[in-house]
């Protein structure tokens, strides 16, 4: 058991290793790979605002799904494609915004419409003043 910890304790920096050029990773040290060891065991980068991870397990099939939402500050630059995605995000969020504040807007003055008995379509109610007045 105590070799099995031993070898997952040192499986990053394999893995790590394995991906660079041969005469690349021969040239570490020891110092050098304990030095790369305690950063990859640092969770620092880890650490998010928001850290959501929920699993689904479906029965009968033999996969998990899982879905991650993380929020943060990215601290990282940005490439060219991310910029490209977080602009077209920003303008996503801003539009979304802009139509519940626009459709906020309309229900109040419906509600304000309607307090002061201002009947446009005589006859015809969408029902959110009887729904406002039943609450209070």
């Amino acid at each position: 058991m105590t070799q099995r910890k031993v070898s997952d304790k040192y499986s990053q920096i394999n893995k790590l290793l394995s991906r660079m050029d041969k005469s690349v990773a021969d040239s570490f040290t020891h110092k050098q790979r304990k030095a790369l060891q305690k950063i990859m065991n640092t969770r620092d980068w880890h650490k998010h605002d928001v850290d959501f991870r929920p699993t689904l397990a479906l029965p009968f099939l033999p996969w998990n799904f899982y879905m991650v939402f993380l929020l943060g500050v990215n601290k990282r630059a940005l490439s060219p494609t991310e910029r490209v995605m977080a602009a077209a995000m920003f303008l996503l969020v801003l539009f979304v915004t802009g139509l519940v504040l626009i459709g906020g807007v309309f229900v109040v003055l419906y509600l304000l419409k309607s307090w002061l008995g201002i009947d446009l379509f005589p006859n015809e109610s969408l029902g959110l003043w009887d729904e406002f007045k039943s609450l209070f």
